[in-house]
C-alpha cells in the first residue's frame, strides 16, 4: 500500500472544489451554465477539451491494453488524437456558427424537426451514461489499488464531487477545473515516465518480452478488421462525442472554434506519447498484472515496481493524483453534456433555466453512479471504445451530412440514426452482458463500427433521397450560415 497516494488523492480533490467554487462565483445565467456565456478563449478552452477528454481510457486503459495486446493497441491514442483533425475540419466552425447550444438544438436548427431532437436527446444521454461509468469505475479502481480502499469509496467520490460542481457552476465553473487537470494529467505521467526511462536504460535496457514471447511486440494480422474498426469508431467517434461538441459552442465565433481545435491536437497528441511507454515497460517490471487481469493498474503500479523505495511511492502517488484528475475532469464534462439536454429537452421542454439544469445535473450524476455500483468488471477502454463506435454511428453522420450536404432530411437523418446508432447500441448491449456469439460474428460485436458507420451513412443518404420533399424550406440560408466567414456576418 502507498500511504502517499491518497494523500495526494485528497489534494486534488480539494483543488478540484476549490477552482471551482472560483468558477462559481460567474455562473449566473442559463447561458453561463449551458456554454459559459460563449466567451472562453481558445487556449483556456483547448486546455480544458484536453482535460476532459482524458479520460480513464487514455491515463489507465491504453497503457493496460498495450501492456496485455502490444502495438495493435497503439491505434487507440493514434485515433483518440486523430479524431481532432476530422473534427477541426469538418464540424468545429459551423458546428459553433449554427447558434445552438446543444446537439438536439442543432437538429432542429438545421432539419426542423422535434422528432429528431427527441431522437437525438435519447442517443446523447446513452452515450453520456455509457461513458460516465467507466470513469466511475477507474475512480474505485484507483481507491483500491493505492490505498486498499473499498472500490465503492472512489465511486461515490468522483460521483459527489462531480454532481456538486456541475450543479452549482455549470459550464462556467469546469472550464477553471477542467483546463488546471489537463496540465495536471500531464506532469503526473511526464514525470514519472522520465524516471522510468531512466530506470530501464540503468538497467541495461532489458527487453520487454522474453525470448519466447517476441510475438506480442507484433501486430496481429489475423485482427485487421477489428483494427480498423477501432481506428473508424475513434477517427470519426470523436466529432460526434456531445460531451467534445458541448465545448466548441462556448467558443466566441467560427474562427475561434478552429483555433481551439488547432491547439487541441497539440496538447493531445503531446499526452499520448506517454501511456505506451508505460504499457510496454509493464512488461519489464510488472508482468504479473497480465496474469492477474489487474492490466488497467499498470500505470498506477509500475512506479514502485520499478523504482522502488521512496521515489516510487512519491512518483506513484503522483500518478495517483493524475488518475483522479482524468476522472473528475472528464466526468464533469460528460455530465455538463447530459444535464443539459435533460435539463433543455427533457425538464425545461426546449427551453430550460438555471434550476432545471441543476435538478438535471442531480439526475444525471446519480445513473451512472448506480450503474459503477452494480457492475465493477468491465474492461475500461472496452466500454469507451463502443461510447465512440456508438457515437460515430450516429451523429458523426448527421453532422457531416447536415454540414456540408443541403440534401440531408429528417427522415433520412432519423432512419440513419436508428439504423446505424442502433446496431451500434446493441453491439454494446450484447457485449456489455457477454452473450455468446458465432465466430464470424465475435469481431463484428466487438468492434461495430466498420459496418455500423457506413450503414448510417447509406440509410441516411438512401432516405433523404426518397423524401427529397421533404428538405427544408430555408435551407440555403440556414447553410450560409453555417458556412459564411464570422468576419461578413451581421
Amino acid at each position: 500500500m502507498n500511504h502517499y497516494a491518497l494523500p495526494a488523492v485528497v489534494l486534488v480533490t480539494l483543488a478540484t472544489v476549490a477552482i471551482g467554487a472560483y468558477g462559481l462565483r460567474l455562473a449566473r445565467t442559463t447561458s453561463d451554465f449551458l456554454v459559459a456565456s460563449r466567451a472562453v478563449s481558445p487556449r483556456w478552452n483547448a486546455a480544458a477539451i484536453s482535460g476532459e477528454y482524458l479520460s480513464a481510457a487514455s491515463f489507465l486503459g491504453v497503457a493496460g491494453l498495450v501492456l496485455l495486446n502490444g502495438v495493435d493497441m497503439l491505434w487507440y491514442p493514434v485515433g483518440f488524437a486523430a479524431g481532432y483533425l476530422a473534427l477541426l475540419l469538418f464540424v468545429a466552425a459551423p458546428l459553433r456558427r449554427s447558434g445552438a447550444f446543444t446537439l438536439p438544438d442543432f437538429c432542429e436548427v438545421r432539419l426542423g424537426s422535434l422528432r429528431l431532437r427527441k431522437l437525438a436527446t435519447a442517443f446523447v444521454l446513452f452515450i453520456g451514461w455509457l461513458y460516465l461509468v467507466p470513469q466511475l469505475q477507474g475512480a474505485g479502481l484507483t481507491l483500491q489499488t493505492i490505498a486498499g480502499a473499498p472500490y465503492w469509496l472512489g465511486v461515490v467520490i468522483v460521483a459527489g464531487v462531480v454532481t456538486a460542481h456541475v450543479a452549482l457552476g455549470g459550464m462556467r465553473a469546469i472550464t477553471f477545473v477542467q483546463a488546471f487537470q489537463y496540465w495536471l494529467k500531464l506532469t503526473a505521467l511526464a514525470l514519472p515516465a522520465m524516471f522510468l526511462f531512466a530506470e530501464w536504460r540503468g538497467d541495461g535496457q532489458p527487453l520487454v518480452a522474453g525470448p519466447a514471447d517476441l510475438d506480442w511486440l507484433l501486430p496481429d494480422g489475423g485482427a485487421l478488421f477489428g483494427t480498423y474498426s477501432l481506428i473508424l469508431a475513434t477517427f470519426l467517434g470523436t466529432m460526434g462525442l456531445p460531451h467534445v461538441l458541448v465545448r466548441f459552442y462556448t467558443n466566441s465565433d467560427g474562427r475561434a472554434a478552429r483555433r481551439t481545435t488547432l491547439v487541441v491536437l497539440g496538447l493531445v497528441g503531446l499526452f499520448y506519447l506517454f501511456p505506451a511507454m508505460y504499457g510496454a515497460l509493464g512488461r519489464v517490471y510488472a508482468p504479473e498484472l497480465v496474469v492477474s487481469g489487474r492490466t488497467d493498474s499498470v500505470v498506477l503500479m509500475l512506479p514502485a515496481a520499478a523504482l522502488g523505495g521512496l521515489a516510487g511511492k512519491l512518483l506513484g502517488a503522483l500518478v495517483a493524483a493524475g488518475a483522479f484528475a482524468a476522472f473528475l475532469s472528464t466526468s464533469s464534462g460528460l455530465l455538463t453534456s447530459v444535464a443539459g439536454v435533460l435539463s433543455t429537452d427533457v425538464l425545461g421542454r426546449g427551453r430550460g433555466s438555471v434550476r432545471d439544469f441543476r435538478v438535471a445535473a442531480l439526475v444525471a450524476g446519480f445513473v451512472p453512479l448506480v450503474l459503477a455500483l452494480r457492475i465493477s468488471g468491465l474492461n475500461v477502454s472496452t466500454v469507451v471504445g463502443l461510447a465512440f463506435a456508438v457515437a460515430a454511428s450516429s451523429f458523426c453522420p448527421l453532422l457531416v451530412l447536415g454540414i456540408w450536404w443541403r440534401g440531408l432530411t429528417a427522415p433520412g437523418a432519423a432512419a440513419g440514426i436508428v439504423a446505424g446508432g442502433g446496431a451500434a447500441v446493441a453491439s454494446v448491449f450484447w457485449t456489455v452482458a457477454g452473450a455468446p456469439a458465432p465466430d464470424w460474428a465475435e469481431t463484428l460485436v466487438a468492434q461495430p463500427a466498420a459496418w455500423t458507420v457506413p450503414l448510417a451513412f447509406t440509410v441516411m443518404i438512401g432516405v433523404s433521397v426518397l423524401t427529397r420533399h421533404r428538405v427544408p424550406a430555408g435551407v440555403g440560408s440556414i447553410m450560409l450560415r453555417l458556412h459564411a466567414p464570422d468576419s461578413l456576418r451581421l
